[in-house]
């Protein structure tokens, strides 16, 4: 793993001009409220690379966290995912994703994931190969969204679907599209502000028993999201991560970096989940769990199309595929809404209680605290044992 003098410092070290002392950029839009949506990856842009762009690298690795990083930092296997398969759900068309995957997986000593082999497929939100027209910006969140699949699940079979535009009705049509496919696990990172039509898009896209769905609770701090607030999915926000001396060898606080931060709160519109016991929110309360999002602490990736080569990301886009993936490697969900499977095991997360994204009432909605809070939920992975069920 190759890092710049920031990505990878504690949060003391990482202060500097601006957030956290890195630069980035939003991979996407800006959030609206309605049915438009954008992603939720942040493109880290003063990352200094000591690798060749383009391509595997036999004498060094890229910046940012790799494979081995993540699985050390959350105590997962190294072989995970076998026998199933995630999808990946996102707006437009990214032309070189099998190719980009390909350089990330060999990069890092991955299993390869073709077409041929039948382990990855590209299709449109119906299920065809009509693909929507190309698009930078969601080009970097599929392949952030390709690559934490692989990271954490890299025996899993992957379908990435790409919706016609950056709505919730054509990415919810990619859900649909996903569950008819056999995907037992959904990855969503994007999010509109929520709004009065969400319990109706529950209805229509997020309702599926049995499948483990997750959704990005976005970089806009003590903001709520759709579909993150939808009590149908696994909300999952985000952590600033770093190696210590710790026993666990990382630590994690809540992330907040600069202008973007885990994004948390009440839902206006989404009724709270029979599992979910905290009591400042009267509905739905954002996250349920997390995983690294800060960009200062970033995730490797390989893209080529709106990027040359490597990249860091962060972003709570970095935790929702991730977390899909753990679901997988803890293997098929057993129960309707495996979103209440971490409820009953809180202690098999890692907790996150220091860090805030803001000054709130109650604080928990965005201070971490000893058990539940807004911004990480119950936590981070500790293995798979809080996900299984």
């Amino acid at each position: 793993m190759a890092f710049s003098t920031l990505i990878g410092a504690s949060p003391a070290e990482a202060q500097g001009a601006g957030g956290n002392g890195v630069s980035w950029i939003r991979a996407c839009s800006t959030l609206a409220a309605g049915d438009t949506v954008r992603c939720h990856g942040l493109q880290v842009t003063n990352t200094v690379q000591r690798i060749a762009p383009y391509g595997v690298s036999l004498n060094g690795a890229p910046g940012g966290y790799g494979p081995a990083d993540l699985l050390d930092a959350y105590n997962l296997p190294a072989n995970g995912g076998a026998g199933q398969t995630i999808a990946v759900i996102d707006a437009y068309d990214h032309p070189n994703a099998e190719a980009d995957l390909a350089v990330y997986r060999a990069q890092f000593g991955l299993p390869a994931c073709t077409t041929d082999s039948g382990c990855f497929k590209k299709v449109d939100q119906k299920g065809g190969t009509r693909y929507p027209r190309k698009d930078a910006g969601w080009a970097g969140e599929i392949s952030l969204d390709l690559a934490m699949v692989s990271a954490i699940a890299p025996n899993a079979k992957i379908i990435l679907v790409e919706a016609k535009k950056a709505t919730l009705a054509d990415l919810g049509t990619g859900v649909n599209t996903a569950v008819r496919l056999g995907a037992k696990f959904i990855s969503n990172s994007y999010g509109a502000i929520e709004a009065s039509s969400d319990p109706a898009h529950d209805a229509s896209y997020f309702d599926h028993p049995g499948v483990a769905i997750t959704a990005s609770s976005g970089d806009s701090g003590l903001t709520v999201q759709y579909p993150a607030a939808s009590r149908k999915v696994i909300a999952v926000g985000g952590t600033a991560l770093w190696r210590d001396s710790s026993a666990r060898g990382w630590s994690e606080s809540v992330y907040a970096n600069g202008p973007a931060a885990a994004g948390s709160g009440c839902s206006a519109y989404g009724a709270k989940p029979v599992w979910q016991k905290d009591t400042g929110c009267a509905n739905r309360t954002v996250a349920d769990v997390s995983a690294v999002a800060d960009p200062a602490t970033g995730v490797a990736v390989y893209q080529t199309y709106g990027a040359k080569g490597w990249v860091v990301y962060g972003g709570t886009s970095v935790g929702a595929p991730i977390i899909a993936a753990v679901y997988a490697d803890a293997g098929a969900p057993t129960v309707s809404y495996p979103a209440a499977n971490p409820y009953a095991h809180p202690a098999e997360l890692f907790d996150v209680s220091s860090g805030a994204t803001a000054n709130c009432s109650p604080a928990y909605l965005c201070t971490g605290t000893v058990g539940y809070d807004g911004p990480t939920g119950l936590g981070t992975p500790n293995g798979i044992a809080a996900f299984a069920g």
